[in-house]
This record gives C-alpha cells, structure tokens and sequence, in this order.
C-alpha cells in the first residue's frame, strides 16, 4: 500500500521543479527590483519627501511587505523588475520598501521615530501585504492598493492613476475599468 501511495511523489517533484525553474526564467529577464526599482534611504521619511520635492517628482511611495509573502514575492519576481515599470515609477517617484514585521527605526513623515512595524501597523493600519502606499509631496496619503496587481499592465495604471491625480475624482477601480475599455477599443 505504502508503494502506491507515494507513487505520484516523484511526478509531483518534478512538476514543482519545472515550475519553480520556470519562474525563475521569467524572472531573469527583468532586472533586481532592490536595485532599479526601490531608493536607497537611511528611513527618514522627512528628508526623503525633501529629496522628492528637489528632484520634481510627484511623491513618495511605500511598498510594505513581508518575507514570507508570496504575492510580494510575486510582484517582485514578475513585476517590480521590468524595467518599464522601474522606469516610469522611478521618473516620478521615490520609492521604498518597509518590513511590516520589522524592527528598524524609521522617521516619519511628519518626524516621528518609530519602529517600521509600527509605522505599517499602528500608523498606516497595514494588516496583509503588499500594500503600496502612496503619499504627496506633504507626506499625506493619496492612494493605496492591497494586494498583487493582476499585470505589468494594471500595476502601470496603478502609476499613471496617481500621477495624472485621478484619485481626486473616482476610485481606482473605476479608473482601471475606463483603462481596460480604452485598451480593448484599441
């Protein structure tokens, strides 16, 4: 009974092989999101809305994650590395990562020292992850969206949707729905 039992064991094993070395291959062709999609900062989020400001972009944005996250993983792995989406959130943004579970002290926007789980938490009220948070350039939030973007393309309208500042008017799910008609009439 034991052999027929664990007869799919092997097939099941290289199924998940196949399909771990097969996202590994998407993922090689983009580029390290740590290196041309997040900023480098030293987690004062005053001087990083200063810097934002002096470079003419239209705001900060946080991604908030976890590492045992796998629609984190997903967006980094699929997304956040193409260099389409590097470039455009890079010319408008300063972007960068917190730890939802992590014990780094940060400044806040508004000056505070506080630990990053604290800022995701208690602050921002961030309870599944990712979470990307966008903030203006006084360090308000503006936008945010839970989860893992279904594309590229939804994640690149998630951007336009903060930098054109069609979050005054309608939701983002409204804004998507006129995108994705746009984009079929096309």
């Amino acid at each position: 009974m034991h052999t027929t039992r664990w007869a799919w064991a092997p097939i099941l094993a290289g199924f998940l092989t196949l399909t771990f070395m097969a996202g590994s291959v998407q993922a090689a062709d983009g580029r390290d999101p740590y290196k041309h999609f997040f900023d480098d900062s030293f987690g004062d989020f005053q001087e990083e809305l200063e810097t934002a400001r002096a470079a003419g972009k239209k705001g900060v944005l946080v991604f908030f994650e976890m590492d045992d996250c796998p629609f984190c993983h997903h967006m980094k792995q699929f997304v956040l590395n193409q260099p389409a989406v590097q470039n455009y959130y890079r010319e408008h943004f300063r972007i960068f990562s917190i730890d939802t579970e992590g014990g780094l002290e940060i400044t806040d926007f508004d000056g505070n020292v506080m630990k990053e789980n604290d800022f995701a938490f208690k602050q921002h009220r961030v309870r599944a992850t990712p979470v990307f948070l966008f903030f203006d350039l006084e360090g308000k939030p503006v936008a945010r969206y839970t989860g893992r973007t279904g594309s590229v393309e939804e994640f690149m309208w998630l951007g336009e949707y903060v930098v054109t500042e069609r979050y005054r008017e309608l939701p983002f799910t409204r804004y998507k729905r006129e995108r994705q008609e746009r984009a079929n009439a096309q």
